[in-house]
C-alpha cells in the first residue's frame, strides 16, 4: 500500500497517534499536507525551533516552542467551539518523552483526542515510543518516493545541472531509463539527487554505464544505515555448473517479472543448502540478476539487541522496509544461525518469537518478495523452514565434480587475467578432488603471491605446490560432510 493511502486509512480509522519513521522529513511533510487536505483536516506542524504553526504561511502560536507550551496550546485549540479537526505533525518529539511532565501532558492530550477525527503524527528518523503511548499508536515507514516521482526527480536534477551551463549528454533508451529508476528504489529524494549529481558531474553524461556507480553508492548508504544491506548482483557466468538451479529460475522468471496477473503464482523463494565454500552466496547474487531484482541482505546478527523487545521491533522494522522496497530478492545468509531455537533457556524466548514473526510474514506476505536463503548446518535449522510452502524448493550444493572444477579453474584464472590455455588444467582438476570452490580460488591466489614474490610468471607448478600444501574442508570435516550429503540425497534437489 502506498504511504498516502496507508496514512489516510489510519486517519479514517481514528488512530490518536501515528508514528512515521523516515529519514526524509521534507518529503514526508509534503505528503502529510497532501493527505490532510484530502481527508479535510487542518494542518499543523511543530518543531522545537519554529513552534506550533498552522498551515504553511502563518506565524507560530505564542510560547509554543517548548513541548509543554505546545501541548497546552493544542489542548486549548481542541476545546474551541469553532475548531476544525486537524492533523498535528510533531517532528523529533519522541526525544521529549523522557520528561515526566511532557509524557503526562501528552497522555492527557491523547485521551482528549481519541475517538475524534484529530490525529497526532510523530515524525522522526527512528521509532521510539513509550509503552503507555504505544497502545494508541500506529507505526508506518515513509519517505520512499514511488517510481513516477523518481522519474521526475531524475529529469529535474538533470535540468538543474544543465542550467549551470554544463554540457550534459543524456543517452538512455526507455529500457535503460527503467533500469536506472529501479536501481534508485529505496533511497530518499535527496539521496537520489546526490547520487545523480555525482554520476553526471563525473563525466558530463548520464547513461547506462552509470548503473554500476549508482549501485555502489546505494550499497554504501545501506551499509551505513543498518539492518538491510544492498548487494551487487552477478552474471550467471560467474558460477560454475548449477544447471538445475539455473533451469529452475529460467522456467519461473517470466511469471515473477511480468506485472500482468498470471494463473501461476509467483515463486516465493529457495533454500540453498550444502558444503561450505561451494558458492551458495554467489548463486543468490546470480538468482537476483536473473529475476531482474534488486538484492538486499537481511543481517540477522544486527537484529539482536540486549534491550527487551528491541530485537522483535528490529525484525518488524526490517520486514516493513522490505515491503516498501518490493519487488526485490531478500537474501538471508546462514539462516540456521539467526533462527536457531534454544527453547527460551538462553535468550528468554527471543529466538522463538522472532522465528514465529518471520514464519508468519513468509506465509502471509502479499508483496512480490523472492526469499533466497542459505544454510550450512541442517541440524540447527528449525524444522518449520523445511515444510512445503515456506520455500518453493530446497537445493543441495555439493562439492564440485570434475566438470565443475574445470569451470572453476577457468573462471578464477580468467578473472585474474590469466589464460587457462597456459596451464595443465586437466592435471589441476585431478589434484583438486574434494576441494570446494573457495579453496580452488584461494590456491590460485596463493600461487600468484608465490610467483610474484619469486619474480616468476605463474605456472601450473606454482598452483600444484599450493594444492599440495592445502588440507581441504572435506578432509578436515569428512564425517560432518558425509552426514550432510547422506541427509540431502533423498530430501533435496541437486543444484
Amino acid at each position: 500500500m502506498l504511504f498516502n493511502d496507508e496514512l489516510k486509512l489510519l486517519i479514517k480509522s481514528k488512530y490518536a497517534v501515528i508514528a512515521v519513521e523516515s529519514m526524509d522529513e521534507d518529503y514526508v511533510v509534503r505528503q502529510l499536507k497532501q493527505s490532510a487536505a484530502q481527508v479535510e483536516l487542518a494542518f499543523f506542524q511543530w518543531s522545537l525551533t519554529t513552534g506550533l504553526r498552522k498551515g504553511s504561511g502563518e506565524g507560530a502560536y505564542y510560547q509554543t516552542k517548548e513541548p509543554v507550551g505546545m501541548i497546552k496550546m493544542i489542548s486549548s485549540l481542541l476545546e474551541s467551539e469553532d475548531f476544525k479537526p486537524g492533523l498535528f505533525v510533531l517532528t523529533d518529539f519522541n526525544k521529549y518523552f523522557e520528561d515526566i511532565l511532557v509524557l503526562r501532558l501528552f497522555k492527557d492530550l491523547v485521551n482528549q483526542i481519541k475517538n475524534t477525527r484529530n490525529t497526532i503524527v510523530l515524525l522522526a528518523p527512528e521509532y521510539k515510543i513509550p509503552k503507555d503511548i504505544e497502545v494508541y499508536c500506529a507505526h508506518i515507514i515513509g519517505g520512499y518516493p514511488v517510481e513516477q516521482e523518481m522519474r521526475g526527480v531524475i529529469w529535474e536534477t538533470v535540468e538543474e545541472l544543465k542550467r549551470t551551463n554544463l554540457q550534459i549528454k543524456v543517452s538512455l533508451n526507455p529500457q535503460e531509463f527503467d533500469q536506472i529508476v529501479k536501481s534508485l528504489g529505496g533511497l530518499t529524494i535527496q539521496q537520489i539527487r546526490n547520487i545523480l549529481r555525482k554520476c553526471v558531474l563525473d563525466d558530463g553524461a548520464l547513461n547506462i554505464q552509470d548503473l554500476r556507480a549508482i549501485e555502489l553508492c546505494k550499497k554504501e548508504i545501506f551499509d551505513q544505515e543498518g539492518l538491510l544491506e544492498f548487494c551487487i548482483t552477478e552474471d550467471k557466468n560467474a558460477i560454475a555448473n548449477f544447471s538445475n538451479l539455473k533451469r529452475w529460475i529460467s522456467e519461473r522468471k517470466d511469471v515473477f517479472i511480468l506485472e500482468k496477473k498470471s494463473a501461476l503464482p509467483p515463486p516465493k523463494g529457495v533454500l540453498l543448502m550444502g558444503v561450505q565454500g561451494c558458492g551458495k552466496s554467489l548463486a543468490i547474487k546470480v538468482i537476483a540478476r536473473e529475476l531482474n531484482l534488486q538484492l538486499y541482505r537481511l543481517d540477522l546478527g544486527k537484529l539482536y539487541s540486549k534491550y527487551i523487545g528491541e530485537t522483535e521491533q528490529n525484525l518488524r522494522k526490517s520486514l516493513s522496509i522490505v515491503e516498501k522496497l518490493c519487488p526485490l530478492c531478500l537474501w538471508i545468509d546462514e539462516i540456521e544461525k539467526g533462527f536457531a531455537t534454544s527453547g527460551g533457556d538462553i535468550d528468554g524466548g527471543v529466538s522463538a518469537r522472532i522465528l514465529g514473526t518471520f514464519l508468519t510474514w513468509m506465509q502471509e506476505r502479499s508483496a512480490r518478495c523472492f526469499i533466497a536463503a542459505t544454510a550450512n548446518n541442517i541440524y540447527q535449522l528449525p524444522p518449520e523452514f523445511l515444510r512445503k510452502g515456506r520455500f518453493d524448493e530446497i537445493f543441495f550444493i555439493d562439492l564440485p565434480d570434475e566438470e565443475t572444477r574445470a569451470q572453476l579453474l577457468n573462471i578464477h584464472l580468467s578473472k585474474r587475467g590469466l589464460s587457462p590455455k597456459n596451464f595443465d588444467c586437466k592435471k589441476l582438476v585431478a589434484l583438486t578432488h574434494d576441494f570446494n570452490g573457495a579453496e580452488i580460488e584461494q590456491v590460485i591466489i596463493s600461487a600468484l603471491y608465490r610467483a610474484t614474490s619469486e619474480k616468476e610468471t605463474i605456472s601450473t607448478e606454482h598452483i600444484i605446490e599450493q594444492i599440495q600444501s592445502t588440507k581441504p574442508l572435506a578432509v578436515l570435516k569428512a564425517e560432518e560432510i558425509a552426514d550432510l550429503r547422506n541427509w540431502a540425497r533423498e530430501r533435496t534437489i541437486s543444484a
